[in-house]
């Protein structure tokens, strides 16, 4: 099978590609700088911004998995809209008139909002006129592709972290800016299991059109994760009041256990650390 993998040096692209070579697969990767080179694949120039030079990335894709993204941790909501939603569309389109048979977006949890009385299901309103860039994006994305592609799948990612990614240590200047309350539950998702998903997405038939949350099984509160690190003190005010809504932030994946039969590797970010997955 090949495959086309953008975003492959970011943080989820960089740990899934040596799992998919591991897998045998073959993988292209779609660059701006094809000297941006990872052993075992083939690097193709090309930019999100300039639909015309994605027509060779797709050439001969049999799956496009689309991770390249804008996150919502950057101020240049124009280059966040171009990227997620404009860019998006336009690879889709180029595997399409290739005749590329699949195409796997990673989108996020964070479309959803508070409100809903549950942990938030496939099937909850979203909102494309979301204020926050990144979300509505990811929002307008997703329903494009929906009615583009016949064979998209769309996964949303709670809180990636693992495989000495970073992403921890770098969110918690946000969480003080954010002034969440600590009690607010994030739902985490390891890189192992976001490569799980994907390998499952990758290769079963009969999940065309289907959009999917994953999540570990155990959503952990702010005030944990910032204490794991050392920064809990210095992140949260010390009377926050009550919690407006227990839910928010929490995933609902039972419509990716059921229909695949994933279950997750890593199931808390407490087997993480102890197992030194961090």
């Amino acid at each position: 099978m090949k495959i086309l993998v953008t975003g492959a040096t970011g943080k989820v692209g960089s740990r899934l590609v040596p799992r998919l070579l591991a897998k045998g697969y073959d993988v292209t990767i779609l660059v701006r700088d094809a000297a941006q080179v990872i052993p075992g694949t083939r690097a193709v120039a090309g930019d999100l911004f300039d639909p015309d030079t994605l027509h060779a990335a797709v050439a001969g894709m049999d799956v496009v998995i689309h991770l390249a993204a804008l996150f919502r941790t950057f101020t240049d909501n124009e280059g966040i809209v171009k990227t997620n939603h404009s860019g998006t569309v336009a690879l889709a389109r180029a595997a399409l008139a290739a005749g590329v048979k699949r195409f796997v977006f990673t989108s996020t949890s964070n479309v959803y909002h508070a409100g809903y009385g549950h942990p938030a299901k496939e099937t909850d309103p979203v909102d494309i006129n979301d204020p926050r860039a990144y979300a509505a994006s990811k929002i307008a994305a997703e329903q494009e592709l929906l009615i583009l592609h016949p064979d998209v799948r769309i996964l949303r990612l709670g809180f990636v972290y693992g495989d000495r990614d970073p992403h921890i240590e770098e969110i918690m200047p946000v969480l003080k800016q954010w002034r969440r309350h600590p009690g607010y539950r994030m739902h985490m998702v390891h890189h192992l299991d976001v490569a799980q998903a994907l390998l499952i997405l990758l290769q079963h038939d009969g999940l065309n059109g289907e959009i999917f949350n994953i999540a570990d099984d155990a959503p952990i509160s702010l005030y944990e994760l910032a204490d794991s690190v050392g920064k809990a003190a210095e992140t949260f005010d010390t009377e926050p009041g009550p919690l407006s809504d227990p839910f928010e932030g929490v995933l609902d994946s039972s419509k990716l256990r059921s229909r695949t039969g994933f279950r997750p590797l890593v199931p808390s970010y407490y087997v993480a650390r102890d197992m030194d997955l961090l």
